[in-house]
Formats: C-alpha cells, sequence, structure tokens
C-alpha cells in the first residue's frame, strides 16, 4: 500500500466568481484519494463574495460540496478548520450537524494541532496583538456578514483585474511579518516553540509560503486559486 501523507489547503473561495477553485477539482480529489489526512484550513467557501444570492443557499451548497468530498474518500480523515469567509452563522450551524453525520469529518473554530505542527486559517495576523478573545470577536463580525450587492461585486472584479489585491497582499503581509504575528498568536494561545511547535500550514493571505524559517518554527502557506496568485495543496511535513 502506497505511504499516505497529510495534506493541506486553504483559500478557494468556492461559490466566488473569482475563485478559479473548480478547475483544480479532480486535482484535489487525486489528493485526497492518497492522504491519510486532509485539512480544509477555511475560506473554502465564500459568504461574503458568493453568488448564489443568500447564505442559506450559500450554507446548503457547502455542505453538498462537502458531501460529495468527504464521501468520496471514506478512509481519510478531514477536518475543517473555519476562516473568517466561512465563519458564516448559518453555515457553521449546518457544518456542526454534517459533522456529526460522518465518522471521518471534524470541525474546528480556530485551529489544529497535530504532533509538531498547527493549522490554522491565519486571521490571527490581522492584528499585531491577537489574543484568543480578539480573534473570537473578529469573528461574531464576520458571522453575520452577508453576501454583497452587484456594484461592490464590480469594483472587486475591476481591483482582481487590476492584480491590486497581489500588489496589497504583499505590502500588506510581507512574510517576515506574518510569521512574527501568527507566532505570537500561537504562543498565547499555549501553542508556541514551547509546546514543540515546528510547522505552521495556514492560509489567509493569499500570498504562497514555502518552508518560511522565523523564530525556529517553518511556515507554509498554499496560496488561493484565484488569478494572478500561485496555488498548490501543501503537503504536510510528517
Amino acid at each position: 500500500m502506497p505511504y499516505r501523507q497529510t495534506h493541506f489547503v486553504s483559500d478557494l473561495h468556492l461559490f466566488s466568481r473569482r475563485s478559479l477553485a473548480q478547475r483544480h477539482h479532480e486535482m484535489l480529489q487525486a489528493v485526497a484519494s492518497r492522504s491519510r489526512v486532509f485539512v480544509l484550513g477555511g475560506d473554502i467557501f465564500d459568504f461574503r463574495w458568493s453568488t448564489l444570492g443568500s447564505a442559506e443557499a450559500t450554507a446548503e451548497a457547502g455542505i453538498r460540496w462537502l458531501d460529495d468530498f468527504v464521501g468520496s474518500h471514506p478512509t481519510c480523515d478531514f477536518h475543517f478548520v473555519l476562516g473568517n469567509h466561512d465563519c458564516n452563522r448559518r453555515f457553521v450551524t449546518a457544518l456542526a450537524r454534517y459533522a456529526k453525520s460522518r465518522g471521518n469529518l471534524v470541525a474546528h473554530p480556530y485551529y489544529l494541532r497535530l504532533g509538531q505542527s498547527v493549522f490554522l486559517h491565519g486571521d490571527a495576523v490581522d492584528q499585531p496583538q491577537m489574543s484568543a478573545t480578539g480573534l473570537h470577536r473578529l469573528r461574531q463580525r464576520w458571522a453575520h456578514d452577508e453576501h454583497r450587492g452587484p456594484l461592490r461585486h464590480a469594483l472587486y472584479d475591476l481591483a482582481i483585474q487590476a492584480r491590486l489585491h497581489r500588489v496589497v497582499g504583499k505590502v500588506a503581509n510581507p512574510q517576515r511579518r506574518v510569521a512574527q504575528r501568527l507566532l505570537a498568536y500561537l504562543s498565547r494561545i499555549g501553542h508556541g516553540p514551547a509546546s514543540g511547535l515546528k510547522h505552521v500550514y495556514f492560509g489567509h493571505t493569499h500570498e504562497a509560503m514555502r518552508d518560511y524559517r522565523y523564530g525556529g518554527v517553518s511556515f507554509h502557506n498554499g496560496g488561493s486559486p484565484m488569478p494572478g496568485l500561485d496555488f498548490r495543496v501543501v503537503e504536510v511535513e510528517s
């Protein structure tokens, strides 16, 4: 039997018209078929920019997508770590209910620890002194966030076409700052280097990061399947 690895992916932003995730559907299925553990690291679905008309419709579509993906690989253990764009209260409730019906799916609101690795969405980088309480408060605002109207969609499309999202991402989230903030946050919640942490797998910034070293810890980000951005499924260090 071939060696089965752990994989991590985030920021698919499914149901947003700017997401190119469907182009990678077969690849995601192939990776899951050979995975022992598969971590979905948040913003898998996008409630703010959903094209489905309502949060209810987006939540239902998200569960259908999960049912197809998770149900197709019963020997793989899936973990869903929520992000800011998919922590909508309707989906959180539906996800908890659905996970109870699936023996190979576990939902996590903020992070997952497996051995020397931590998996989290990464929105802890949004504030320099982020704490568990601060992240909870930030997520509460997203929990009640609804989809945006056509004008804002059009403006976002123009920003993508001009590749402003890539410029803003690099300026707002340089690698050293991202690693520094994430490591500080993880230390505050008891998962810093003193706990044996060696690897951090995260998303949110949409900027791919390969084994970036800071504070004795390696940071990994697979990017996002959006126009002009790099994207990959990250193979987790054993």
